[in-house]
């Protein structure tokens, strides 16, 4: 959420920078609330002054003992002024609210313009890619094909569309991956692994940013407690410095986090609905950072670099880029995509999304540390990024380390979390 005073101070300025998100910003509707809500405020403390003084009347005019008859009238229709004022502030500011929590963070002057995802810039291109004398397969055939992989056919009897059984060796693969990227985020990049619920309250999503704009993407629960599923561990592991007040020689803290995420997909209706690419359960290893503001540009670089690590180490070719106004999330002010080589189709896909959100979450979230410059609690800024994806780090495996025969090489970094086994069969 943006600060309300810059809002109501620099409305037209704001609405400037909000347009590379192509985001519309209502000046006009936003100075007439504003207007109103001053006009109501004054009144209300008006009242209110007024009332104050007529209680100060009627205790001298018990003391004098004068008749209070008349003072207690205007009272009653005073007392019924005030209340009517204080009820159209309060929906006044309810309304202002609601179409305040609808507008998005302001993205930062490096982002590059543009309409979608067709405008982002490459920064950086990393590793060789994989050059093969025998027909591709996509990770749907090697999975499928294998003594024990990929299973959608038992996945969709148990479930339905959209998710998948994994066997045998491919289950632990999977489970390899999760344990590999732990350690090394835990134990080369100095972050605290924490566990966390995979159900959440409205609070949490609010804090983050997914509610109220994005409901329709989430699952929520029915029965008699209001829970959501978490669309991604970054949902419960910002939200522990919710409502928070943290000394400043903590920061800044690191946080690795494994969880199960569940995304409806609403809005990808026809799209990649064959395979792992697109699943409504998958899981990731989230990083997210929490930093003073003078830190949070450099812990956007560190973190999208800890991601980067994972796939050098597994010796998956990827591009680094920068998303463009048009393609920028919500509540993030810049943000980074890894993107894995797919050899079946022959481009680069997501892996891997790195954000900073400057204050944008913590001023939902009331997250702030006490700055010892001025003895003052400030908000913080958050980071965060998939540090990876599993399913489609998985999938990358099968594809770029595919033979001829069918069988898929693991990855050296990853052959002793499978007890020695360097091949798929």
């Amino acid at each position: 959420m943006l600060d309300a005073k810059w809002i109501r101070a620099e409305p037209e300025k704001l609405a400037e920078l909000l347009r590379k998100k192509r985001f519309d910003l209502d000046v006009g509707w936003l100075t007439k609330i504003d207007s109103q809500r001053k006009e109501l405020q004054l009144a209300t403390e008006t009242l209110q002054n007024e009332r104050n003084t007529r209680s100060k009347q009627i205790g001298k005019a018990k003391a004098a003992g004068e008749d209070i008859s008349g003072i207690l009238q205007s009272m009653d229709e005073l007392k019924g002024n005030l209340e009517e004022k204080k009820e159209q502030l309060g929906a006044l500011q309810q309304q202002l609210h609601e179409y305040l929590m609808g507008v998005p963070n302001v993205p930062e002057t490096a982002v590059p313009e543009g309409n979608d995802e067709t405008a982002n810039k490459v920064v950086l291109e990393w590793g060789t890619l994989p050059s093969f004398d025998f027909p591709v397969k996509d990770h749907t055939d090697i999975g499928e094909e294998l003594d024990e992989g990929l299973d959608f056919t038992s996945a969709s009897k148990l479930t339905g569309s959209r998710f998948v059984v994994l066997r045998g060796a491919v289950a632990a693969l999977h489970r390899a991956l999760i344990q590999f990227m732990l350690d090394i985020h835990t134990g080369n990049h100095d972050y605290k692994e924490v566990y966390v619920p995979f159900l959440v309250n409205s609070d949490s999503l609010t804090g983050t940013g997914q509610l109220p704009k994005f409901e329709d993407d989430l699952f929520k629960l029915r029965g008699n407690h209001e829970y959501y599923l978490i669309p991604t561990a970054e949902v419960p592991v910002t939200n522990l410095v919710r409502d928070e007040i943290i000394d400043a020689g903590i920061l800044p803290l690191k946080f690795a986090c494994h969880t199960r995420c569940f995304r409806s997909e609403a809005g990808s209706y026809g799209k990649d609905t064959k395979g792992m690419i697109r699943q409504h359960q998958f899981e990731k290893v989230e990083l997210v950072q929490i930093v003073t503001p003078e830190d949070s540009a450099a812990a956007l670089e560190e973190l999208t670099g800890h991601a980067e690590k994972i796939l050098q180490l597994l010796e998956l070719p990827y591009q680094k880029v920068i998303l463009c106004g048009g393609d920028l999330g919500f509540a993030a002010s810049k943000s980074y995509d890894l993107e894995v080589w797919l050899p079946s189709q022959n481009c680069y896909r997501e892996i891997s999304s790195c954000s900073s959100f400057t204050d944008f979450q913590a001023r939902r979230m009331q997250a702030r540390w006490r700055n010892p410059a001025t003895g003052k609690p400030e908000l913080v800024h958050t980071v965060n990024g998939s540090g990876l994806a599993i399913g489609r780090t998985l999938v990358a495996i099968l594809e770029n380390f595919q033979t001829e025969s069918g069988q898929v090489k693991i990855p050296e970094v990853l052959q002793h979390y499978m007890k020695g086994q360097e091949l798929l069969r």
